[in-house]
């Protein structure tokens, strides 16, 4: 799946949430919580919407779409938005490729239990954000897809293509941190360096060999 196509999924996972009354507002607000820019992030907005548009949540029409741009800063930054969403009282809190920002989310919305819609590269129960795959539970859903593994499967491929190479340079974006480990845990078990070298925000994971 492109990564058009799987914003557009949670924009429609997003959208299955019961939207709260709002009875000070004239439109229910869906706050987009984003760890990019907004430059970076543009292509994600413009696919949540269209993925809420396909299930009739049409912004500016029945419900108003709020953006937040962390640019990173998942640090003292992120609890503050959290709780003033909360406060707010908004009818769904959308966190998209920030598996923190799901987590403090889960955190804010623990006595009030505000909808939230996920997408995160580890495994949401191991975050706690679902109960289980099959009977999610709480007021958290959304998708995974797998960052580790695929992370450490292309580990393992390169290292059969090139199985000499010893040390592994991993190029990822700043908040790539948990994919790091993940790869440094799967570079352990096939005897492997990892040299970690830092991109600029918006790269994809990528390996190259020495």
């Amino acid at each position: 799946m492109n990564r058009r196509g799987f914003i557009r999924l949670i924009g429609s996972a997003a959208a299955t949430w019961p939207l709260a009354a709002q009875p000070q507002q004239a439109r229910p607000v869906i706050a987009l919580v984003n760890a990019r820019s907004a430059d970076a992030g543009a292509i994600y907005a413009a696919a949540f919407r269209k993925g809420l548009a396909e299930t009739d949540y049409v912004e500016g029409r029945n419900v108003t779409v709020e953006p937040y741009w962390l640019e990173g800063q998942l640090g003292d930054n992120l609890p503050v938005v959290m709780r003033d969403l909360v406060r707010r009282r908004v009818a769904v809190i959308a966190t998209v490729i920030a598996g923190r920002a799901a987590i403090a989310a889960k955190a804010a919305t623990s006595t009030i239990p505000i909808p939230i819609v996920f997408s995160v590269g580890q495994d949401p129960v191991k975050l706690g954000l679902v109960a289980s795959l099959a009977r999610p539970g709480g007021n958290a859903t959304g998708t995974n897809y797998f960052n580790g593994e695929i992370s450490a499967k292309r580990l393992g491929l390169l290292h059969e293509l090139v199985p000499k190479a010893r040390r592994i340079a991993v190029l990822l974006q700043v908040l790539a941190d948990t994919t790091l480990a993940e790869v440094q845990e799967a570079a352990r078990t096939l005897g492997l360096q990892i040299v970690h070298v830092l991109g600029a925000k918006g790269n994809r994971c990528g390996f190259c060999h020495a």
